[in-house]
């Protein structure tokens, strides 16, 4: 797994893999010359793990949840609401510093939802107060077909709630990781739809900022879905947070020259190296020497990957933003008409047309067996938040 790092000594969104969903934790790194820039803490839950049993399937906690004390807000569904007594528990599909996961059914509709439980205490404590907000409002404004979806809301004296699309086919990692490294057909596959989700996002002046295969999901049918948006941040222009993973940071974020949209751009040519090499394309056991490796600026491809694609990545991983692929004045479709993507028909990938070539082995759309298994804690009876506290989360 790939940490995290966030150098103002806050995240914006401090995660190590994941999925929408994913409970946040801290990690930092010192800036101080002697430093290794190793990250000082780094937590993670996870939605999508190793594989358990297929004999297993969803079991109820039993848990209640504590009362509703105010209004809710939905998103996502035209004309559904939600409320806590509608969401049965039924298992807990990840973990993190300041909450859990859980998988829920409504009791009306019968449809599984992925439910992001926080501590107020904790959020606060961390000083994520501002970042949590930020995740809740940018998944709030977005909807796309590779985007995992928001759907609602709430806050008690206790916790924040976010229901969100419960996406049963795992992480990409884990495909990858099984099969070593992917070819070149099925990596085309993937990021032609991580191409859609980043324009599309880039369209409203988010920045992603967490690209990698631990933040992408497929669905039952194979389809991508892009989760974990805890470093996402509206910029116009610039900004200067260093946050992101390391063997993906572009090298103007190391440099803190400050960066935009042209970072996730870099961040597609390290995860098509990724995909198509099993690895990526600047790695080292030492945190430092990736960061050396970036600045650097030196790829080594392997032999078997195709011309065009080592021409796309070397265009994507170019030092200069004001010459990457896709940062230039055509924009996306600099990157939609390299030759790498020739054969892409790109309102087939909007529309979903495209055949997925991996198809997740799931029984029903409740399947867990994509997630790691976890015990059942007493996790819902935390302390009261102070009036003072909740307010802080008035309109969450």
């Amino acid at each position: 797994m790939k940490p995290n790092v966030d150098m103002d000594g806050q995240r914006e969104g401090c995660k190590d893999t994941g999925v929408e969903g994913i409970i946040s934790s801290v990690s930092a790194v010192s800036l101080s010359a002697s430093s290794p820039l190793a990250p000082l803490s780094s937590s993670v839950g996870n939605l999508n793990l190793p594989h358990i049993s297929h004999d297993e399937k969803p079991n109820s906690s039993n848990a209640t949840l504590p009362s509703q004390v105010v209004p809710s807000t939905t998103f996502g569904k035209v004309g559904s609401s939600f409320s806590l007594e509608d969401l049965e528990i039924l298992t807990t599909i990840g973990t993190g510093t300041f909450g859990r996961v859980v998988l829920v059914k409504e009791r009306h509709t019968k449809e599984f939802f992925a439910l992001k439980v926080m501590k107020i205490l904790d959020v606060i404590k961390l000083k994520q107060v501002q970042h949590v907000k930020s995740e809740k409002l940018i998944l709030s404004q977005i909807q796309h077909p590779f985007i995992v979806q928001l759907y609602w809301t709430y806050h008690d004296d206790s916790f924040l709630y976010m229901l969100l699309d419960f996406v049963c086919g795992g992480e990409l990692f884990s495909y990858l990781r099984n099969a070593g490294r992917f070819n070149n057909a099925t990596s085309l596959f993937f990021a032609s739809e991580i191409v859609s989700a980043l324009s599309y996002l880039h369209s409203k002046d988010i920045v992603y900022r967490d690209l990698k295969p631990e933040n992408i999901l497929l669905d039952r049918d194979g389809h991508t879905k892009l989760t974990d948006f805890g470093f996402a941040k509206t910029v116009e222009d610039r900004t200067w947070t260093l946050c992101g993973t390391p063997e993906y940071l572009a090298p103007e974020v190391l440099q803190s020259k400050g960066h935009g949209k042209s970072v996730d751009w870099w961040a597609l040519g390290v995860l098509i190296y990724e995909m198509l090499a099993g690895f990526p394309p600047f790695w080292d056991e030492q945190q430092i020497q990736i960061y050396n490796k970036i600045l650097s600026g030196g790829v080594d491809f392997p032999k078997h990957m195709e011309f065009h694609a080592k021409d796309l990545i070397k265009k994507l991983l170019t030092a200069d933003r004001t010459r990457r692929l896709g940062s230039m004045k055509n924009g996306t479709e600099d990157i939609k008409r390299h030759r790498w993507f020739q054969t892409i028909d790109w309102h087939a990938v909007d529309e979903k047309k495209l055949l997925p070539p991996i198809i997740p082995k799931v029984k029903h759309s409740g399947d867990t067996h994509n997630f790691e298994d976890y015990p059942e804690e007493n996790w819902h009876a935390s302390a009261v938040a102070s009036v003072k506290d909740q307010n802080e989360f008035i309109d969450f």
